[in-house]
């Protein structure tokens, strides 16, 4: 897949504000600063399309951008950790779980999972979800650049362990935003799952 075009469309609360053209959606969930925000601008190649921070929580919608003129890519909140109030945090996964349940639009999600860290418990929860979602599921695993070749072995086989324990079979890409490593990968997943 090429991306010749993408552009921010809406951010939403709630599914009733989400948009009602059914195009396919290609969801990116993680949790807070795991680089969601990131890896959509390197995919993109767009420097700050999507919004960045070092802050845990900037995004705070589910981010809606346009790819192509024919399929969505969303950026939702991050799970866990963020400077905000507990009640805020519980609304955005209360919205995350409703859109990977009855979005009938979301064909694909891309669950990121910081390399540099063993998988967390919320990390096991956010593949949950995915796994009661009709939608594909693959796993990347971000920030690759600022771990050792021997530490990226080592964190695809904590991930690949941490899914089969939960049941789950699903790719797992390596990817780095600021090297840009895996984004052919992670295109040719959108291309061989949506298209």
């Amino acid at each position: 897949m090429d991306v010749e075009s993408a552009s921010f469309v809406l951010g939403a609360t709630r599914l009733e504000g989400m948009p009602t053209d059914a195009l396919p959606e290609v969801a990116f969930l993680g949790r807070s600063n795991v680089g969601k925000s990131s890896l959509l601008n390197m995919l993109l190649r767009r420097r700050s399309l999507a919004r960045t921070s070092r802050e845990p929580g900037k995004t705070r919608e589910a981010n809606f951008y346009l790819i192509n003129g024919g399929l969505y890519f969303v950026d939702l909140p991050g799970l866990g950790y963020a400077r905000t109030s507990k009640r805020e945090r519980a609304a955005w996964e209360r919205l995350i779980g409703s859109y990977l349940r009855l979005r009938t639009e979301l064909r694909l999600v891309f669950q990121l999972v910081d390399g540099r860290h063993a998988p967390t418990a919320l990390d096991r929860d956010a593949a949950l979800l995915v796994r009661d979602s009709t939608a594909h599921h693959v796993v990347l695993i971000t920030k690759s650049d600022k771990i050792s070749s021997n530490e990226r072995s080592a964190s695809i086989r904590r991930v690949e362990e941490m899914l089969l324990s939960i049941g789950l079979e699903v790719p797992v890409v390596l990817t780095s935003s600021k090297k840009g490593t895996g984004r052919v990968d992670v295109l040719k997943w959108v291309d061989t799952l949506i298209f």
